[in-house]
């Protein structure tokens, strides 16, 4: 039997962490796409990251057909637990390495039954990590209705014919098939990583503590430099143009 193929984007934020927040997706077939998301008052970013892919795999689920699933996270912290430590947790009765209880243990077992219960039905599940704010669309919309509901604001969420859809969603910066130069250039290797907040800069030695600044907040920049003096500039120009 061959599988229909759906795209999911999905994204979470939170304001404060823990604070007001919200998940966001995009379920995309090759006719229809629905974008779909909730707010939460008192929440955690992990949380809406797992909300997120929890709720939008349950609306494939309700479908009734069996698909090839292209889930598109920006957390790594989704798709590691789903794809690696679930099942050791799930075995150790959710202690993880530490000893510690496993964190969000009752989304974890809501994400890994909806996970089964595709998968028993004949869908598969392909995860693959989308980096954030990097331009790509579904990305960038997924966390635009995650952050729109996380400021309290409903969102007009899209219901319809993917032919009047207006963001491109057939390529984003993680795909395979993309020309070479660009996988090359993300393979370059940083010098540091920047950003600027609220009109703050600061330096990263990682691009995980530099995203975890910026993730959620509005007109920020960020950048990873490959010099002293690409930092140095890049800062530079970006305080003279507050």
């Amino acid at each position: 039997m061959k599988l229909l193929n759906i795209l999911i984007y999905t994204d979470g934020s939170s304001r404060g962490n823990p604070g007001p927040g919200g998940w966001g997706a995009i379920i995309a077939t090759k006719e229809m796409v629905t974008e779909i998301g909730e707010g939460d008052k008192h929440t955690t970013n992990n949380k809406m990251e797992l909300t997120s892919a929890i709720k939008s795999l349950e609306f494939v689920r309700d479908l009734g057909s069996a698909f090839t699933i292209d889930m598109r996270a920006d957390s790594r912290y989704v798709i590691n637990g789903i794809t690696k430590w679930v099942f050791g947790w799930q075995k150790n009765g959710w202690v993880n390495s530490q000893k510690k209880d496993v964190l969000n243990r009752e989304l974890w077992e809501n994400l890994a039954e909806v996970t089964a219960d595709l998968q028993m039905s004949g869908s598969k599940i392909l995860w693959n990590y989308t980096p954030g704010h990097s331009g790509i669309p579904g990305n960038e919309r997924a966390d635009e209705i995650a952050t729109t509901f996380a400021d309290r604001v409903s969102p007009n969420l899209f219901k319809g014919s993917r032919s009047k859809y207006s963001l491109d969603l057939t390529s984003h910066a993680g795909d395979q098939k993309l020309p070479a130069i660009k996988k090359s250039k993300s393979k370059e290797k940083a010098y540091s990583y920047i950003s600027l907040v609220n009109g703050k800069c600061m330096k990263h030695d990682t691009w995980v503590e530099c995203e975890r600044r910026v993730k959620g907040v509005p007109n920020v920049k960020f950048k990873k430099t490959r010099s002293a003096d690409d930092e140095r500039q890049t800062m530079f120009l970006w305080k003279s143009n507050r």
